[in-house]
């Protein structure tokens, strides 16, 4: 007998209740902000909007349905089902987020401020949600298969991103590593830099975007479905032991980037998500390319 559909609600803590979290009462974030030439009435109606927004979600669940909230600082705590259809409930990089965490259940994102958020993956209304939950769970229901980068370290630590992996030293240090692309013999280079970021085409809008620009790349941005993957090397420096050739690059389905590690630590994160990155150090290889996984995020 099969599980009904179980609806995940996935939010995040707003800036209302972090600054009750830090001083404690209503009152005094407000003096908090006035102090520092800023009303809290605005933070107050993002909020409001926010937690209504949740709340006609939930009620949109169908009563057969069971369903389930999570917070983003849970997320990687929180054990996704295959039956689970993911509601996202707030801003465009809340889905990057969840994104990780998901293994092709369907995505349904919830703009909670319309005209502030961009609505690049939070592309829906609260009003939508019970006709995009039944959607989702029908088997002509339409989602954008979007691609995502993986990371596979050698010692099986896997990580995977919507918008991209930065992989590189814990603070302001250089990293030193050999970078290779192609098949594990292939010659690979030793570099000294600032890291290395491999990014999609639903990455291209961001940090992936302001590389390329820097650059003058000739290559071009993916787009959010395409099966490719750019990645450029920051701030790689040149030495009698380290070089600069290999700078940036495409990746295409089946094609990976390799990087094995000289420094003491390295880490391996995704879509600034800092907290919950992989931590390689010497002689370990971690290899870049397109995950098999995909974001099924609903039109």
């Amino acid at each position: 007998m099969s599980l009904a559909p179980r609806a995940v609600l996935v939010h995040r803590t707003t800036e209302y209740e972090e600054l009750l979290a830090r001083h404690g009462t209503h009152g005094q974030a407000a003096f908090f902000l006035s102090s520092r030439g800023r009303s809290i009435d605005e933070v107050a109606r993002r909020h409001e909007r926010t937690r209504q927004a949740l709340a006609d979600v939930a009620a949109a669940v169908p009563l057969q349905w069971r369903h389930s909230r999570v917070e983003r600082a849970d997320l990687d705590r929180f054990l996704f089902a295959p039956e689970d259809v993911v509601v996202v409930v707030g801003q465009d990089g809340l889905v990057a987020n969840a994104a990780k965490y998901l293994s092709g259940q369907p995505v349904v994102g919830i703009d909670t401020d319309p005209g502030r958020n961009p609505g690049v993956l939070v592309r829906h209304r609260p009003a939508d949600a019970a006709a995009l939950l039944r959607a989702a769970v029908a088997p002509a229901g339409r989602a954008d298969e979007l691609t995502m980068v993986e990371a596979v370290a050698d010692d099986t630590q896997r990580l995977l991103a919507l918008n991209e992996i930065y992989l590189g030293p814990p603070g302001h240090q250089t990293a030193r590593y050999r970078l290779g692309a192609g098949p594990a013999d292939s010659p690979a280079e030793p570099q000294a830099s600032s890291g290395v970021l491999v990014g999609t085409g639903t990455g291209a809008t961001g940090w992936l975007r302001s590389l390329w620009q820097e650059r003058g790349s000739a290559l071009t941005l993916p787009g959010p479905t395409d099966p490719r993957l750019l990645w450029f090397v920051r701030e790689a420096w040149p030495s009698p032991a380290t070089g600069t050739s290999m700078v940036s690059g495409e990746l295409g389905r089946g094609q990976g980037l390799r990087l094995t590690v000289e420094s003491d630590r390295l880490v391996v994160f995704g879509d600034g998500m800092e907290a919950d990155a992989l931590e390689l150090t010497w002689g370990q290889t971690v290899r870049l390319g397109i995950s098999a996984t995909s974001l099924r995020l609903a039109v």
